[in-house]
């Protein structure tokens, strides 16, 4: 008798889970309707629990049931800022977080939506405005709009348009709007803050790509150094595990624990001058030109007047699979991602011009172009906060110290000069900052969190 009535009241449940089921997904065709500024919905259909295949990429495995919307906005007459919004089908926490992007976007970041919606999350996505592999910036060749969709109006339009689909399936808004993502994320997320402060309640930047203009000149400068100049001073991978040894070997121990992790490189004094090879060459020392390199990259580029373009790298980590080769070095020269950021950066973005050529480019003709034409589309170094501390809002950085593609010193320059606009009371009752010793682009290593406090 007691089962029977257990498995009445198990039916029960089903079908009250059913109906709430089936009531989301009227609304959730009936989206298709929904009127948006610029914007074409073109998908509104309820996506049952279990596997989910992407136009792209991967299937994605143990999703819930949740109402995937799709569409493309088109602020100008040169625009097609494809997006995506995932409305968890029940069980949604009141919560919209969003996905960003990396290197030059081209994507929906599927497998981050899914992540999010599996934590209960309504969540969106864009590509910014263009398809293509996140190295690749040859869709900006004179396409001045897509390259302003990508700065920064893709993300704020992809934004309201999720709010506005929120508030509709649910009849009722988010309690809190978050935003979280690293790299060119990191930059879009510093963006929000700074040009569109009521977008998002929290926002966590990673690693971010803020001074995009500076960050390529400095790849520029780079790749004229180590081997535009003088290929002998291109400094082949196979010497990072030499670097890196002698690098712990100086400051590893500082902190008390030899653990292969250098806690502060700020309090590192490693110099690499003990690598200089006293005979042959091998692949355990480096020759007078690499060594002029590879101080080159730990002290940051500088243009011909000896002013510094961008920060340099920190010591520790420049072996293994996330470390300098993918970023700096590469399997030979120009075949590492800072390179080619750099190149496709310059020759479509900025001067348009399939054929520049950047070991014979002058570097301070580039960074002042650069600074003056996309500036103020890609770079979010604007320190006054105000607006967004005003509304109630709350920044989290973070960055690794042994980060290869974006130097750590970058985001803690942004954050003095944060600092230095509202002062240090007013900034710490926002803002956290955290420098994590042994992490490396945005993810990768052997890390551990601490708070930076620098005052």
């Amino acid at each position: 008798m007691q089962t029977a009535a257990i498995r009445i009241l198990i039916t029960l449940a089903l079908m009250i889970v059913a109906a709430s089921l089936d009531g989301h997904t009227a609304d959730c065709a009936s989206l298709i309707k929904t009127s948006l500024p610029d914007t074409s919905l073109t998908t509104a259909q309820v996506v049952p629990a279990g596997r989910f295949l992407p136009p792209y990429g991967r299937p994605i495995d143990k999703l819930p049931a949740f109402c995937r919307l799709a569409g493309v906005i088109r602020p100008s007459s040169d625009s097609d800022i494809r997006f995506e919004v995932w409305l968890p089908a029940s069980d949604w926490n009141g919560k919209f977080l969003s996905v960003g992007n990396g290197g030059f976007a081209g994507s929906v970041n599927y497998n981050a939506l899914a992540n999010n919606l599996r934590r209960g999350y309504a969540t969106a996505a864009t590509d910014t405005g263009h398809e293509g592999d996140a190295e690749d910036a040859s869709w900006a060749f004179k396409h001045p709009e897509k390259v302003t969709d990508y700065g920064y109006r893709g993300l704020h339009a992809t934004a309201e348009n999720a709010k506005a689909l929120i508030r509709a399936f649910y009849s009722s808004p988010a309690r809190h709007s978050y935003f979280d993502s690293c790299s060119d994320g990191g930059r879009e997320a510093l963006m929000e803050a700074q040009r569109f402060p009521e977008d998002f309640d929290g926002i966590l930047a990673g690693a971010p790509a803020n001074f995009w203009t500076h960050l390529l000149a400095n790849a520029l400068e780079m790749v004229q150094s180590m081997y535009g100049k003088d290929p002998a001073a291109y400094i082949p991978s196979t010497k990072l595990p030499a670097i890196q040894s002698a690098a712990l070997v100086a400051c590893d121990a500082q902190d008390g624990v030899k653990d292969g992790i250098i806690s502060n490189p700020l309090q590192c004094h490693f110099d690499p001058s003990v690598l200089l090879c006293k005979g042959k060459d091998s692949r355990d020392c480096l020759t007078a030109p690499q060594l002029s390199s590879l101080k080159k990259l730990y002290a940051g580029a500088q243009d011909s007047h000896g002013k510094q373009i961008f920060p340099g790298f920190m010591p520790g980590a420049e072996d293994g699979p996330n470390g300098w080769a993918p970023w700096i070095t590469g399997s030979g020269p120009g075949k590492a991602s800072g390179p080619v950021y750099a190149e496709n950066y310059f020759r479509y973005m900025l001067f348009e011009d399939p054929v520049w050529n950047p070991l014979s480019a002058n570097v301070d003709i580039a960074e002042a172009m650069a600074d003056e034409r996309t500036g103020s589309i890609l770079n979010a170094t604007d320190p006054d906060l105000g607006r967004f501390k005003g509304r109630g809002g709350k920044l989290i950085l973070y960055h690794g110290w042994n980060d290869p593609a974006i130097s750590p010193l970058n985001t803690l320059n942004y954050y003095d000069s944060v600092v230095a606009k509202m002062g240090a009371e007013s900034v710490d009752s926002f803002v956290r900052l955290y420098m994590v010793p042994g992490m490396q682009h945005c993810f990768p290593g052997r890390y551990r969190a601490r708070r930076h406090h620098r005052y």
